[in-house]
């Protein structure tokens, strides 16, 4: 019975950061999915890969995990890589790449 703790990143339909921030404890699965084999749906008998809980901060999380004795790995968040470009960019003399349509 793992858990892995983590920070969710934005989605690709978010230019901010909100709901970003937030903590969740997710179990790994123990069983393998199954495909049926007449209507082909996936499903696991893994009843723990449902639970998802949500914290606020990654310490909640681990004290969470160590209190109920759950096994956990932590994976740290990476802070977004920002590239700063500025509208002027495109109209520069001195480009690397010469700008088209």
């Amino acid at each position: 019975m793992a858990a892995r703790i983590y920070s969710p990143s934005r989605t690709a339909m978010q230019s901010g950061s909100a709901k970003t921030g937030h903590w969740v404890l997710e179990f790994e699965p123990e069983t393998p999915r199954t495909i049926d084999p007449l209507m082909g749906y996936t499903s696991s008998r893994d009843m723990r890969r449902q639970v998802r809980l949500t914290f606020e901060t990654k310490e909640e999380a681990v004290a969470y995990a160590r209190r109920n004795g759950i096994a956990f790995r932590l994976e740290e968040a990476k802070p977004p890589k920002r590239r700063q470009i500025s509208y002027a960019e495109n109209f520069r003399y001195d480009r690397k790449v010469p700008w088209t349509h």
